[in-house]
């Protein structure tokens, strides 16, 4: 399902999303949007499957309450469309941009060594057990800041799509109606103009810092603003913090061979490393 959902993302972007002349002319140079579509249509068969027998199931008299997210939305009304695309943001989507930041965060710290001796000592002084607790989360101010600075440096979409609902005008442009508007978010979190050394993986400015991601500060917007901002905000940022805590806290890492990390970005739907991060865990006492 992954798998598909890299060559869905690649196919975003490109093609029409960049380029809006290119859907009147039916160009699709690279093959992208149809491998795209194919693999769509491939996870929305299973999808489309599983939604049919569930919905044969709870026709019959013998219903089965699963008690999950599919009979909820069920019991709310929702179409098989609707169904298929809410799957379709919460899972691939979901977890492929979990998947790349937690990534792009362990190869920021193995190239950053005191910023990952503060995140390992602040998770040592704070834990009290072997394990990582929901409740510990809160007083890991450090953990919070190295998530915020990965999200800054690597947001997990690049190019954040809107579309404007009216003609307005902005900064003296006319952004005609129904025009697709990409909001560069990798470009805001490299601005040296709002950034002091933006290149650097430099955690600390975001200690002592209101700044937050939840749309209410511009300059700063990998989950969007708005009404449309993502959803999945406070599952992410919650899964992200377990995750970063448990891979720290538990292993050791270490590059084979004593290699070097390729920092180089893949331009994709969620932004990803262009060779995948290696690593070998070893278990810490």
């Amino acid at each position: 399902m992954m798998r598909k959902w890299e060559v869905i993302g690649e196919g975003l972007c490109g093609g029409s999303w960049s380029f809006p002349f290119l859907e009147w002319l039916k160009l699709d140079p690279l093959g992208q949007q149809k491998k795209s579509k194919k693999c769509m249509d491939k996870m929305f068969g299973v999808w489309g499957d599983l939604i049919k027998q569930r919905r044969m199931e709870n026709g019959s008299d013998d219903v089965i309450n699963h008690g999950d997210f599919l009979d909820f939305m069920m019991a709310n009304g929702f179409s098989d469309v609707q169904m298929l695309y809410m799957l379709l943001e919460m899972l691939p989507a979901g977890a492929g941009t979990l998947i790349a930041t937690s990534e792009w965060a362990m190869a920021e710290l193995l190239k950053n060594k005191e910023a990952m001796a503060k995140l390992r000592e602040e998770l040592e002084g704070e834990m009290n057990s072997n394990s990582i607790k929901e409740s510990n989360l809160s007083k890991l101010p450090y953990l919070n800041a190295c998530i915020k600075e990965t999200l800054r440096l690597h947001p997990p979409i690049a190019f954040l799509p809107h579309s404007a609902n009216s003609t307005c005008e902005v900064m003296n442009y006319t952004i005609p109606k129904n025009s697709l508007v990409m909001v560069n978010l990798w470009a805001m979190g490299h601005d040296p103009t709002i950034w002091d050394d933006p290149l650097s993986f430099m955690p600390e400015r975001f200690l002592n810092s209101n700044l937050e991601f939840k749309g209410q500060h511009f300059e700063f917007l990998p989950f969007g603003g708005g009404r449309r901002m993502c959803p999945g905000l406070p599952y992410a940022h919650r899964q992200l913090q377990l995750i970063l805590a448990s891979l720290i806290c538990y292993f050791k890492w270490s590059l084979p061979n004593d290699g070097q990390i390729d920092m180089d970005e893949k331009y994709a739907v969620p932004l990803q490393m262009k060779k995948p991060l290696l690593l070998i865990p070893s278990r810490r006492c």
